[in-house]
């Protein structure tokens, strides 16, 4: 078999690789873009300010039922008429809803980029958030539930990444 006739049989690679440059391209903008669950969690606990805030685009009931702490919240339907009350144009916003399956914070993020803001969407929202064992807060005070150990490492703060 050729290396054309393999790519064509192996559905992985029935549609080539990009070439190394167009695949650094695409992962640098792609960093450009988002944030993930640890990354944000870090900064958020590290004893500098952070340099961004934290926006939840959910409901209120959602919000209620849990939150990261310190975010904003500011449902995407109230973004427009809202975002400039709460939101300061010089500080980056990461934006987030419910996780990987939702793209709230994908439309909260592109309207928030539609008023002049400079926005990131966190991956995995707030259910990677919980599953990955950091401190949320719902209405009745602060939680914070085991990490689940196949979204965070077993035995250390750092997953290597």
């Amino acid at each position: 078999m050729t290396t054309t006739e393999t790519r064509t049989a192996n559905p992985v690679l029935r549609v080539a690789p990009a070439s190394p440059a167009e695949a650094a391209a695409y992962f640098r903008a792609s960093l450009v873009f988002h944030a993930d669950v640890s990354d944000v969690a870090a900064a958020l606990t590290a004893d500098a300010e952070p340099g961004f805030v934290v926006l939840d685009s959910r409901s209120t009931a959602a919000w209620d039922q849990g939150h990261v702490p310190g975010a904003v919240h500011l449902p995407t339907a109230l973004i427009a008429e809202q975002a400039e009350q709460l939101l300061d144009r010089s500080v980056p916003v990461v934006t987030y809803c419910w996780g990987p399956g939702c793209n709230g914070a994908t439309r909260a993020a592109l309207a928030l980029a539609e008023l002049g803001y400079q926005v990131k969407e966190m991956l995995g929202g707030f259910e990677y958030w919980v599953r990955e064992g950091f401190e949320f807060v719902t209405w009745e005070g602060r939680e914070r539930r085991t990490a689940d150990e196949l979204t965070a490492p077993a035995d250390s703060a750092d997953c290597g990444c």
